[in-house]
């Protein structure tokens, strides 16, 4: 299983190469490694460090779980309760019936600041 993952993730640094026009050369350098060692990590002689695929992701402009998974995207779902509800309530009162909610909402002396 590990082995599938991280040779799922060298098959899309090689479509990442592609897709971006970029040559080992370039890899390498994002990643702070000779040419010769890139070389390596993608025939799978040497595994790449967490630090190294940090470099290379912040060079990319990509976040790492997306260097991982490329070419699928990583996409934060909220969760519904993060969203804070809003609501609005409208009732329609004659003047009398107004005052009286109001009162009861404000206080007996905060209606007058209302109404002016």
């Amino acid at each position: 299983m590990e082995n599938n993952f991280y040779d799922n993730m060298l098959l899309g640094l090689l479509k990442i190469m592609r897709d971006r026009n970029l040559t080992q050369a370039a890899m390498a350098e994002y990643m702070g490694v000779t040419p010769s060692h890139f070389g390596k990590v993608v025939r799978g002689e040497v595994k790449m460090s967490f630090v190294q695929m940090s470099k290379l992701a912040a060079n990319l402009s990509m976040g790492e779980i997306d260097l991982m998974t490329y070419p699928d995207k990583y996409i934060r779902v909220e969760k519904p309760e993060d969203d804070p509800v809003k609501a609005v309530l409208q009732i329609e009162l004659k003047k009398d019936k107004k005052d009286q909610v109001l009162k009861l909402l404000f206080g007996e002396h905060n209606i007058e600041i209302l109404n002016k």
